[in-house]
């Protein structure tokens, strides 16, 4: 059955007329006659009762007049959805994002992306930083939105790709207000309670490259809890369960709202370059034309900074 045979018995039976349904169907009357005989022809039954004016379908047809609107409304929507995704094919770009980046600046930068390309298609996948870099390496990605310490080097040899930094955020420590007396007894008992992050994840390496070695200086840092996620740090660190450190544009909203209180005049912070990464290569159109967004999404950042 042919999507506009379905349409054709649909217009015969909302206008209850041959002459009116070919008009709607913008067919003459003669053809459109010869393709209802034709779709009769092809069902091997008999459609529409001719007897009675206005024209209405058969009982048997009448039975399952739901199921063929049902039908012509699943075939339109096929056909839209084969068309959409052969555009979407040719302009489609996938950019891989570190989780935190993902729920923060990412959606900012494609949204930007869209206002000045709407013919772009873009998938975002969130992965951690390893799982990033291999992505792009082997092609499931073509541009990453990922965190870098400053002042170090992306995992993979800069001869072998693209980077430039599109912004900068601080990772800050945060705790709910009503954890800050114990907190503050905990201190003097010369320890920090903290959320920590495992190791193998960035933020686990940030955090034992430039944070706790500040803290251990003057006391102990414990950790009395530990996950890969930051938006679970934040949630924990809203319990009162100890000190997060997250990035700021994750925990901005909360502690303005009160819920959260920045700890960075006491304890220690630091900073996150966002940048954006490819492979080095011949992009095609689309790779270009995202990247040329990118480093005008750069220089905007840095303007808003000056």
């Amino acid at each position: 059955m042919r999507l506009e045979w379905l349409e054709d018995i649909l217009a015969v039976a909302e206008t209850g007329s041959f002459s009116e349904a070919a008009d709607r169907r913008h067919l003459t009357q003669s053809a459109f006659s010869r393709r209802i005989q034709n779709i009769e022809d092809q069902v091997g039954t008999e459609l529409f009762d001719r007897t009675r004016k206005p024209i209405h379908l058969l009982r048997h047809t009448e039975a399952q007049r739901d199921q063929i609107a049902h039908l012509a409304r699943l075939l339109r929507q096929l056909n839209a959805d084969l068309r959409r995704g052969d555009r979407m094919s040719e302009n489609k770009l996938v950019i891989s994002s570190q989780h935190s980046l993902t729920t923060s600046l990412t959606p900012a930068i494609i949204k930007d992306i869209s206002l000045h390309r709407s013919d772009i298609y873009i998938r975002l996948r969130s992965a951690n930083l390893a799982d990033c870099f291999a992505q792009l390496l082997s092609r499931q990605a073509d541009i990453l939105i990922v965190y870098r310490l400053p002042g170090h080097e992306h995992p993979i040899l800069g001869s072998y790709i693209d980077s430039i930094t599109i912004g900068v955020e601080r990772l800050i420590p945060v705790l709910a207000p009503k954890g800050l007396p114990r907190l503050s007894a905990s201190r003097e008992a010369g320890e920090v309670p903290y959320i920590a992050y495992p190791v193998d994840v960035f933020l686990g390496q940030v955090l034992e490259r430039e944070i706790l070695p500040r803290i251990r200086d003057s006391g102990d840092a414990s950790p009395k809890a530990e996950t890969a996620l930051t938006l679970a740090s934040i949630e924990m660190a809203g319990l009162g369960i100890g000190v997060a450190w997250v990035p700021e544009s994750l925990a901005r909203d909360r502690i303005d709202g009160g819920k959260l209180a920045d700890l960075s005049g006491s304890l220690p912070s630091c900073s996150l370059e966002v940048t954006a990464v490819r492979l080095v290569g011949k992009p095609g159109p689309v790779e270009v034309a995202v990247w040329e967004r990118l480093l005008k999404f750069q220089s905007a950042v840095a303007a808003s900074e000056e």
